[in-house]
């Protein structure tokens, strides 16, 4: 696979998001630097994951002979994930060898951006394979300032709307986003060996990793699961002022951040909070409704 239909393979994972990227309401020049920086986190995402696209090409890009297998061990994923730092640290001094990051160095420069979030992301997937459980709901919140929060960051930033409060309401809705793919992916992330809900709340639910791998879930896990669901859609709450905060098209872009995983929520919830057969995903219908009452609330509350 040639390296631009590998970049695309990339972006066109935005789809599949819980929240709109780069909607077309937005200015040109964000949408582009938003392609940019969604870019680089879902390719580091896919690192992490074993998820690169085949071929090996992203590999070759960073000087990494690639393995014929694609997804190979945590070992080897950590090589590519410090390959891929290195790259990053060139993308503020010199010339990035992967194209994702070339394009990523336009948005840095524009942006005034700062190596920091993006370092966070590649930690936050460095962690995903050393640590395969979370004791306690403050370790998994922990994990989220490195997987989720640095992304919120850089939307505020990119759209040049960043503030100290901005920022605390954008990180418990990066949080709750966070926690809601998890519950989403509870059946997937196992199948990779990790469980992000944490240990001590499955001991009081009476949840065991053998009911997690079943092709439904009991009673137990759905308890469970709606706890789960309950403290995201509390941080979503938490964060939700920040839409009233801003005007105009940003107001509409994080109101769709928000929406999105209120109504992945919802979709969780009609599912009986039963995460075992899939991932529950939320209609356009339900999405579109949900943005518009974020709207209504940012209204009264800006």
């Amino acid at each position: 696979m040639c390296a631009d239909a590998t970049t695309r393979t990339t972006l066109d994972k935005a789809a599949d998001e819980n929240f709109p990227v780069a909607p077309f309401f937005l200015p040109r020049a964000w949408r582009a630097d938003l392609m940019a920086v969604y870019g680089y986190a879902r390719l580091v995402d896919d690192i992490g994951d074993g998820d690169l696209a085949p071929g090996g090409a992203d590999a070759r890009h960073l000087g990494v002979t690639p393995r014929p297998a694609g997804a190979g061990s945590a070992e080897e994923r950590l090589v590519l994930l410090d390959a891929f730092e290195a790259d990053l640290l060139r993308v503020f001094d010199s010339v990035p060898a992967h194209p994702l990051l070339r394009a990523l160095q336009p948005t840095v420069r524009r942006r005034s951006l700062t190596p920091e979030p993006f370092l966070g992301l590649i930690e936050a997937n460095r962690q995903d394979q050393r640590v395969r459980r979370y004791e306690t709901y403050d370790d998994l919140l922990a994990y989220c300032e490195l997987s989720a929060n640095p992304v919120g960051r850089l939307v505020l930033a990119v759209t040049n709307s960043a503030s100290p409060e901005r920022v605390r309401r954008a990180d418990a809705v990066c949080t709750a986003l966070q926690i809601v793919e998890h519950l989403q992916d509870v059946a997937e992330d196992l199948g990779r060996d990790r469980i992000y809900l944490p240990a001590q709340d499955m001991r009081r639910f009476r949840v065991t990793e053998a009911d997690l791998a079943r092709p439904t879930a009991g009673a137990s896990v759905r308890a469970l699961i709606a706890h789960e669901a309950e403290r995201a859609r509390e941080l979503l709450d938490e964060g939700a002022p920040l839409v009233g905060s801003v005007h105009g098209r940003l107001r509409l872009l994080l109101a769709g951040f928000v929406a999105g995983g209120l109504a992945a929520l919802d979709a969780i919830a009609d599912a009986g909070h039963d995460v075992l057969p899939g991932p529950p995903r939320p209609g356009r219908p339900r999405l579109l409704r949900q943005a518009a009452s974020v709207l209504r609330r940012a209204r009264r509350e800006g």
